[in-house]
């Protein structure tokens, strides 16, 4: 008999967004928290340079949404970027408290005595960090406190394999009623009922071949939202971060844009500074300039890689400010206070993902989405350096004042059904997922990468319809064993990872233009006669569906989306406004 586990609020992903909305939820509710490996393993870990918040005092909230709507090249949301903004200071005062150890340093601009740092776009210094592992220190400060609640139970191993919602029982007013989560202890498919769900899961970045992002960054939350029916939107704003080192065995180990904010240079193999002929900021403009930067030199130049140099600057600044960097790039056998670091860039941050409103909502009933794997109108076609654990923060605190509002009025679901395990089949024609994984991984790269046009755009496409058509039929595990069966993961995560690849390219494809983290070789300049707006995907009987949608109206309830036109609440008929996918 299938295991029902109960609880008011199921999160769905243990970084710093997971982390902090179930610790802020847990005075008021019984929280469940799912981690797909160990607590914390995740992007959220990783995160090397800091927060973005006004903390200095010649700094102000103005200069801090202006420099995002800037890198943000005309699509982020104003009023979400203010939102966010605004709330950055008393976010961070949360964690002071909760005892995550910042860098110190008296007599700085910031009031508090904290050393601020500047990242590539930011006007002023306002980066607070904790040495070079802000992410770290964040996200290990939450996980003791949550391991010492409680009001909050965890399940560590655990996989979400989808959402259960009214729709899909056939029943009336569409709701999430928690989900279907595989544990990898067991191999067994457990039933997660809860009056509300969160999805934190991160961004999507594995779907690259090349990425700074950890093996668990596969997209989980947005595809299960997008089957859900929930809106998806901005998937073709992949952020590529510049600066990832480059060595056969550093797999994913990104070196900090805090290393150019202190003064790092990107150099050709002759010592040649090549980042002032593209943009007047250098080394500090935004991420998707820098990235094609480097793109364009190791290209025209047939380079496997460029230099990172801060070598001149004093060798106990560099290591008592970048110490994990410095003795992470000592191992493989490169010493940044002597000589320059060996760069490419990777796919680092997904900048679109799941619609929700300010207060995290998605257009499902009792579902929500923060951290990456939400797109709440912050970032636009390309995040500003740091704002991303900035979300994270902003949008957990808001999205648990609006869940604790709820919930005297939520009520769990009766008995849910046992998850359906016949999609996985023996076959006569074997397909063994890790070919997949790989195979998808590649063109992902290839073709919808740095630089991307029609021709690829569509053989990609092509690519990963073949691919659903040979999974759907032919998924074959070599490994049938329940215990961390390793097959059934990666076949769970192949999915996800279509999915993902699917709309990525669709998007890509259908904004003509070159605009920030998008770019175009057969449309290389911005439209914005045709292109100021962002494109919203949903999944409509089976079918993608896209939509653009003003800046203006970005963040809209399923009230305001009926009034637009957009669908037709009573018939469920689509009207011309949507496109074919």
């Amino acid at each position: 008999m299938t295991q029902q586990i109960e609880h008011d609020v199921l999160v769905i992903g243990a970084g710093i967004a997971g982390l902090s909305v179930a610790l802020r939820l847990a005075d008021r509710a019984r929280v469940a928290i799912l981690a797909k490996g160990p607590l914390t393993e995740g992007s959220s870990l990783y995160a090397q340079g800091g927060i973005a918040a006004v903390l200095g005092t010649s700094d102000s909230v103005e200069a801090h949404v202006n420099d995002t709507l800037v890198a943000g090249a005309g699509l982020c949301d104003e009023t979400a970027v203010r939102f966010t903004v605004e709330r950055g200071p008393e976010c961070i005062r949360w964690l002071i408290d909760l005892e995550v150890p910042f860098t110190r340093e008296p007599g700085t601009d910031s009031e508090s005595g904290y050393h601020l740092t500047r990242e590539g776009g930011h006007s002023h210094r306002r980066i607070i960090h904790a040495a070079d592992a802000t992410g770290r220190a964040s996200a290990t400060t939450l996980e003791r406190h949550v391991r010492n609640h409680d009001n909050i139970d965890i399940f560590e191993n655990h996989i979400a394999v989808d959402l259960i919602t009214s729709e899909k029982l056939g029943l009336p007013d569409q709701r999430c009623l928690g989900a279907y989560v595989l544990d990898r202890d067991s191999g067994r498919v457990k039933v997660f009922a809860a009056g509300t769900t969160v999805l934190a899961t991160g961004g999507a970045s594995k779907v690259y071949l090349y990425t700074s992002n950890p093996d668990v960054s596969t997209g989980d939350g947005m595809a299960m939202a997008w089957r859900a029916g929930c809106s998806v939107a901005n998937m073709e704003f992949v952020q590529f971060h510049p600066t990832c080192l480059y060595h056969p065995a550093a797999k994913s180990f990104l070196v900090s844009e805090a290393v150019r904010g202190e003064g790092g240079m990107l150099l050709l193999p002759d010592g040649q500074r090549f980042m002032p002929r593209f943009d007047e900021r250098a080394e500090l403009a935004p991420r998707d300039i820098v990235a094609r930067a480097i793109d364009y030199e190791m290209k025209r130049l047939g380079l496997d890689c460029v230099q990172l140099d801060i070598s001149h600057k004093p060798a106990e600044f560099i290591k008592s400010r970048f110490p994990t960097i410095y003795g992470r790039c000592l191992e493989f056998g490169f010493d940044m206070t002597r000589a320059p670091l060996p760069v490419v860039p990777a796919a680092h941050y997904t900048c679109g993902g799941v619609v929700t409103d300010l207060a995290g909502k998605t257009d499902i009933d009792g579902l929500y989405a923060i951290g990456e794997t939400a797109c709440t109108g912050l970032h636009g076609a390309n995040r500003l350096a740091s704002n991303s654990i900035l979300e994270c923060l902003v949008f957990a605190a808001a999205a648990s004042e609006a869940i604790k509002a709820q919930l005297p009025e939520t009520r769990l679901a009766a008995k849910l059904p046992a998850w359906d395990e016949s999609w996985v089949t023996d076959s006569d024609e074997e397909v063994v997922v890790s070919h997949n994984w790989d195979e998808l991984r590649r063109a992902m790269w290839d073709y919808v990468g740095i630089e991307r046009d029609e021709k690829g755009l569509k053989h990609a496409l092509n690519e990963f319809e073949r691919m659903k058509k040979d999974y759907k039929k032919n998924m074959y595990l070599n490994d049938l064993s329940p215990r961390y069966n390793k097959d059934l993961k990666i076949a769970l995560e192949v999915t996800t990872l279509l999915t993902n690849a699917e709309i990525t390219a669709e998007v890509s494809l259908f904004r003509t233009e070159s605009r920030a983290a998008q770019f175009r070789l057969d449309y290389p300049n911005s439209d914005d006669e045709n292109w100021f707006c962002n494109v919203v995907v949903q999944l409509v009987d089976g079918e993608m569906k896209l939509r653009k949608v003003p800046v203006e109206e970005y963040i809209m309830t399923k009230a305001e989306c009926q009034a637009l036109g957009y669908y037709d609440s009573v018939s469920g008929a689509q009207p011309d406004t949507w496109a074919e996918g």
